[in-house]
């Protein structure tokens, strides 16, 4: 069976979201307080970008920015690629490798519906593996 985004990979998910009128420390303290890599940045169900910790080394503190004074529209990523809740697990996962993401926004049309991480993505592509060898299994030998 190939599994979606919403709901094989990702179902009831508390959206954590900032304001791009934010700081960077106000959302490090966000990410913190979660244990999360990313925050998605919106302005009401409205996707603006997304912050992650990447966004925190390379264009904060590799450029010697305060991030009590840095506001997260100065650094998120604008304009995010995205994936739709009906697109496949496998998909996604390839998209991240081709373009070296690790977190993706989910957006059903205009509204935001969550974040998948990579790590989300393997576990789903591993379940999904592991389910087609013994489907496969089963027509070879027999036994299904």
């Amino acid at each position: 069976m190939k599994r979606k985004i919403v709901p094989d990979v990702v179902e009831n998910q508390t959206i954590r979201s900032i304001s791009g009128s934010a700081t960077a420390r106000e959302a490090v303290e966000i990410m913190a307080e979660h244990h999360i890599s990313a925050l998605l940045v919106t302005n009401g169900d409205k996707l603006e970008g997304i912050f992650t910790e990447r966004d925190i080394s390379v264009k904060i503190i590799a450029n010697g920015k305060d991030s009590g004074k840095t506001k997260i529209s100065q650094v998120m990523t604008k304009n995010p690629v995205t994936i739709s809740p009906d697109d496949l697990a496998m998909d996604a996962l390839q998209k991240m490798c081709e373009l070296g993401f690790r977190h993706l926004p989910i957006v059903d049309g205009e509204r935001v519906v969550g974040m998948v991480s990579v790590r989300d993505l393997y576990v789903t592509v591993q379940e999904q593996l592991e389910d087609d060898m013994k489907f496969r299994d089963a027509y070879i030998f027999g036994t299904g």
